[in-house]
């Protein structure tokens, strides 16, 4: 990244199902890199719908909703698709699929977290669940837009965008 971007950077996060994870990474960067990054998400396998306790939780926070919605990574392949600056999966399932052609050559890596959609037990545990995820994901996030990435070469960007993906899954109720 050899020049300071004169546009946002387009980012894509992938997960299987484009229902949580990667539904509230988009909200996530959105907010966090305004004006620097512009986020996307994507499935490989959408389930056609944003899972309802996802949506709580963001409009919770206070994230704008109203154009979620669970699509195909297919669409980020298209010719008239945005150019893609980063692509990052944020399941081990869509990780180890075979990813289509994206646009743009981007950067890629693998931030996997547990599915707060397979949690299981009451109500509150499985809120505690999907807050735990976007805890996770903004911790990453936060870490990722403020790389400082005119000063980066590729090999050394790439390394530090494995590394986020290493950092710890341990939820915050769990012991060190």
């Amino acid at each position: 990244m050899a020049a300071p971007a004169q546009h946002p950077l387009n980012v894509l996060f992938l997960c299987t199902g484009n229902s949580a994870r990667s539904i509230i990474a988009e909200c996530v960067l959105n907010r966090l890199g305004a004006g620097k990054f512009r986020a996307f998400s994507a499935g490989s396998h959408p389930l056609g719908h944003v899972n309802p306790l996802a949506l709580n939780l963001l409009r919770a926070t206070n994230y704008d909703v109203s154009g979620l919605r669970s699509k195909s990574w297919e669409e980020f392949a298209q010719p008239d698709a945005p150019a893609l600056d980063f692509v990052f999966t944020v399941c081990d399932n869509a990780a180890n699929e075979v990813c289509p052609i994206w646009p743009g050559q981007p950067m890629t890596a693998h931030w996997g977290l547990p599915d707060p959609a397979s949690a299981e037990g009451s109500e509150a545990e499985r809120a505690f669940a999907f807050a735990d995820t976007m805890r996770m994901l903004t911790q990453r996030i936060g870490i990722f837009v403020n790389l400082p990435l005119t000063a980066l070469n590729k090999l050394s960007l790439q390394h530090q965008l494995d590394e986020i993906g290493f950092l710890s899954t341990m939820s915050a109720k769990e012991p060190a």
